[in-house]
């Protein structure tokens, strides 16, 4: 089990792995083959940007999975806690670097308000 401070390493670094996948626009390629960007021009002049999910089956399913934070945040979960069990003098300096991004996010976040 880990420590509380590891713990929380581990949140930080899962929600920030999350965001990277999900909404962060160097990760666009990954969701490319999944996910179609529909621009809608509304009533009052401004414009939507929405996803559309491409494809059928299996392609589907993932779109889906990387549209969703909540979908994505449980698999980031499972990736990142299996390597810091399996591999931690590997991952512990990715989850270390995710952790300081994801808790810099926050602040930032904070900041703004």
């Amino acid at each position: 089990m880990p420590s509380w401070f590891e713990f929380i390493l581990l949140i930080l670094a899962s929600f920030r792995l999350t965001r990277l996948i999900v909404y962060d626009t160097i990760t666009e390629f990954l969701r490319r083959p999944f996910h179609e960007n529909v621009e809608e021009i509304l009533p009052d002049g401004t414009t939507e940007t929405y996803i559309e999910i491409k494809g059928k089956g299996i392609q589907y399913w993932i779109g889906e999975l990387l549209s969703c934070h909540w979908c994505t945040g449980i698999w980031s979960a499972v990736i990142i806690y299996i390597s810091y069990i399996l591999w931690p003098s590997f991952i512990s300096p990715i989850i270390i670097v995710l952790a300081i991004a994801g808790s810099a996010s926050i602040i930032q976040v904070l900041l703004e308000k």
